[in-house]
């Protein structure tokens, strides 16, 4: 029997709370998100500084050294994945809201290093950017798990998917905002402003601090969630008391008639028993996000390659910067942000897996579609039509995996792991956008023009339909459905994964109960 105080939080009608728990999970992956994809401008604004030997204005892109662009990006992917490995685990040894506030400082003030450097030379300041970036990653990675924890203890089981995803969607929205501001405060009156550009690229790495130091004091009056309080730490008086505050019920109705008595838990973190019971979960979950961020990531760090057309020209170290935010907020206003309301609409209606499986799907189709006749057809020539497809993929993505593959990990597993499954599926995943982007890098080269060679170009495209097949079959076979479910229900632990591989199999994943021993039997 589920205790009264969560039933309440299921059974909650959408108040005020929800709404307060969106804003400020949200802001935190809205920092998240432009502090990870904000460096394509960074590193335009440091080409033109510290590799321009000539240090003058010339119709030709400047590039930074691959392996220099490698480290850039890389360590701070490679920091998300530690700061959602350690972030994640300890979530669920000290408690969500703890490690929540610890996660947004380190978030903030490596947000504020990223700016700053110790010297001028061009080793110091990249080695500098180099270790804040790492730090603001493993800041980056622990705000992932908690985040998305926070809202699904919150949520109720009727809306509880377009809560998460509406805390998520703040991760689109105006991402390329900030990078067009900041290059508008430090205007050029000459063809070419150096000293002016180095404060713009420091300025925009900066502001990724401020959102999230905005939502800090909010973030540590928000109290530890009720099912954190009563199935963790085993304290269901307290869970109420807590849930009072913010429920618009009485003490008398989540309280419990009789005291509960503590129940040590019945298996550690990564026994026989938990991967018994949990370990396609884990699978699935982890393989979906990998094989998305494979693709994800790869297109959003790069893509103004992708549509160098439109970016090409420039006159001084800021029309460039201009060119490709841009072209970056057009792609989020008509692709990304639709594809996150979409998905906030419908998932709840039709379900978790059916919209990552289409959004494979369609992503899958249209990657396919720029990629074969990219070297005949778009080479040079990224018309209206390719960018229109290549939207899609960022609307697909959204109204897809990038939302679904964030949400399921946070529904699938018992509250003394939910953190920790979180973090392990989204290191996993961000493997994959290391993987994804630094296999871009070196796969793609330029030609005379700045244009990348078709070559190169039509074997990412096609690669990257292929991953989302992938992506499609992993859906199919072994994602299983949440949708309308209490989180105890979701983590039901009186099946093992085999008879919850043969029920997906045969299509009623979705109406899994809690099963008697007679029933597992017959199944």
């Amino acid at each position: 029997m589920a205790l009264k105080v969560l039933s309440a939080l299921d059974t909650a009608k959408t108040q005020y709370y929800h709404f307060k728990a969106i804003i400020i999970a949200g802001m935190g992956l809205f920092t998240d998100a432009y502090d990870l994809f904000c460096i394509p401008p960074i590193l335009i604004l440091i080409s033109r500084i510290y590799y321009d030997e000539k240090k003058t204005t010339i119709e030709k892109t400047i590039n930074i050294p691959k392996h220099v662009m490698t480290i850039i990006i890389g360590t701070a992917l490679l920091g998300t994945v530690i700061g959602q490995l350690i972030f994640g685990r300890m979530g669920d040894l000290i408690g969500r809201r703890r490690v929540y506030g610890l996660a947004l400082m380190v978030m903030v003030m490596s947000s504020i290093g990223c700016g700053f450097s110790i010297c001028t030379s061009r080793e110091c300041v990249i080695g500098s950017l180099v270790f804040f970036r790492f730090l603001l990653g493993v800041g980056i990675g622990g705000d992932y798990p908690l985040s998305a924890t926070i809202m699904s203890e919150f949520a109720n089981k009727r809306t509880r998917g377009a809560f998460i995803a509406a805390g998520a969607s703040h991760a689109s929205k105006f991402a390329p905002a900030p990078s067009k501001a900041t290059v508008a405060l430090a205007p050029s009156n000459s063809s070419v402003d150096l000293a002016g550009a180095d404060i713009a690229w420091r300025l925009i790495l900066m502001l990724g601090s401020i959102p999230a130091a905005l939502t800090y004091y909010w973030r540590m009056l928000m109290p530890e969630t009720a099912r954190y309080t009563a199935l963790v730490e085993q304290n269901a008086l307290q869970a109420a008391k807590d849930m009072e505050k913010v429920l618009q019920v009485s003490m008398s109705q989540i309280t419990e008639e009789v005291p509960l008595e503590p129940r040590p838990p019945s298996y550690p973190f990564l026994s026989k028993t938990f991967l018994r019971h949990h370990g396609r979960d884990l699978f699935a979950s982890s393989t979906s996000w990998f094989l998305l961020d494979i693709v994800f990531y790869s297109s959003n760090l790069f893509q103004s390659k992708i549509y160098h057309k439109y970016v090409d020209k420039w006159t001084n170290p800021y029309d460039e910067v201009i060119r490709v935010a841009r072209v970056q907020a057009i792609v989020a206003v008509c692709a990304t942000i639709p594809g996150y309301y979409v998905t906030v609409y419908l998932i709840d209606r039709i379900g978790r897996v059916r919209i990552q499986f289409l959004g494979f799907f369609f992503m899958a189709i249209v990657y396919l579609a720029i990629g074969i006749p990219y070297q005949y057809h778009w080479y040079k020539e990224a018309d209206f039509w390719f960018m229109f497809l290549y939207g899609l993929t960022f609307f697909f993505a959204n109204f897809g995996p990038n939302t679904t593959t964030f949400i399921v990990p946070a529904e699938l597993f018992p509250a003394r792991f939910r953190s920790t499954c979180h973090g392990i599926s989204g290191a996993i995943g961000k493997v994959g956008a290391l993987i994804g982007t630094v296999g871009l890098l070196w796969v793609i080269e330029e030609d005379e023009d700045g244009y990348p060679k078709p070559e190169g170009m039509t074997k990412a495209l096609i690669t990257m339909g292929g991953v989302c097949f992938l992506g499609m079959a992993v859906t199919y076979f072994f994602t299983r459905e949440t949708m309308g479910r209490s989180l105890e229900e979701n983590e039901n632990e009186d099946e093992s994964s085999e008879i919850c591989f043969f029920r997906c199999l045969t299509g009623s994943c979705t109406q899994r109960t809690n099963s008697s021993p007679s029933e597992v039997a017959a199944a």
